[in-house]
């Protein structure tokens, strides 16, 4: 399964569409403005809330988290002693961890698990301009909770290019 995503991505308050290969909207990001953390909600083309995604107030390294039904999904959070700085930790609500790693500013980069690819986030196959894809290599594989880790990553690989 390929989607596209066109690069605006990440304004607070703004609402952006995701769409399939084919050109269907299949996910609505719902920016929420005048939050005191950065929020969003991933919605399904019928506006049903499939995830909520926010940053954790209070932690020592930015953390963003993954909710379902009001529940934890997924924490991600830039890896300790990476050599890379572009690798982040993904800790699934069971235990479970994925990590994410590439050329995130350049939207190039790939989610694992135990060295397995799930998906690839990349400009490459594209022709159109600001615009990449997010391709959900396995079938088993969860395309939403894979789309909220990719806004999840840009999110905070761009706040850390802006400290710099």
């Amino acid at each position: 399964m390929r989607f596209l995503v066109y690069d605006r991505l990440l304004g607070i308050g703004d609402d952006y569409w995701i769409e399939d290969d084919r050109g269907n909207k299949v996910f609505l990001v719902d920016g929420k403005a005048l939050r005191l953390r950065d929020t969003w909600e991933l919605k399904d083309a019928h506006g049903r809330v499939l995830i909520d995604i926010h940053q954790k107030m209070f932690a020592l390294r930015d953390t963003m988290v993954i909710e379902r039904d009001g529940e934890p999904l997924a924490r991600l959070k830039r890896k300790r002693l990476s050599l890379l700085r572009n690798h982040y930790r993904v800790t699934l609500a069971d235990g479970t961890e994925l990590d994410v790693s590439g050329k995130i500013l350049d939207r190039e980069f790939a989610i694992e698990y135990d060295g397995e690819l799930l998906a690839v986030v990349s400009r490459r196959w594209l022709t159109l301009r600001d615009t990449y894809g997010v391709d959900v290599v396995r079938d088993d594989a969860d395309p939403a909770l894979l789309i909220a880790l990719t806004v999840c990553v840009i999110h905070l690989a761009e706040k850390e290019r802006e400290e710099d």
